[in-house]
């Protein structure tokens, strides 16, 4: 059986790479609005609306580009690119993001909300997923991160 380091790293770069794939994907789709269909939805919006819209488009870009930053970083971490001990380092930590006010995103239309809640989602999930791993760098206890981590947490420590 590999040993439990093995197992981590390969979880590890499938989770992280699958993340980035996923950040990827959400950062194209919100270019395409922005460059094709935004100005058309702004267009509706009265002046203080549009001036929300423009905040919220920069907040979702700004997600992204964190997420994206900090995904490169683990890559490049997983590859032995940088050591371990960065992840602990305030400049490759994930960087913070404004988050949009309750209630705010259903003023746009369904696309815009769409890349808002979808942004938001995406950096949470990264940002858990740090915690668990400079958690581990430092040697602290963290929470498991899934089920599934923590089922195989089990039977490393079993066998």
């Amino acid at each position: 059986m590999r040993d439990s380091t093995t197992l981590l790293n390969q979880f590890d770069r499938r989770l992280i790479d699958s993340l980035y794939v996923e950040a990827m994907v959400l950062a194209d789709e919100a270019r395409a609005f922005f460059d094709h269909r935004a100005e058309e939805h702004r267009a509706t919006l009265d002046q203080i609306d549009r001036v929300e819209f423009a905040c919220e488009s920069l907040k979702v870009t700004t997600r992204l580009m964190h997420v994206i930053a900090w995904l490169l970083t683990q890559r490049a971490i997983l590859n032995g690119e940088l050591p371990d001990a960065v992840r602990s380092e305030e400049r490759y930590r994930l960087g913070e993001a404004a988050t949009t006010p309750v209630g705010l995103a259903e003023r746009f239309s369904f696309d815009m909300m769409t890349l808002i809640v979808a942004s938001e989602d995406l950096y949470d999930r990264v940002a858990r997923l740090e915690r668990q791993l400079v958690g581990r760098v430092r040697g602290s206890k963290a929470l498991p991160l899934s089920p599934a981590r923590d089922l195989l947490t089990r039977l490393e420590r079993a066998f």
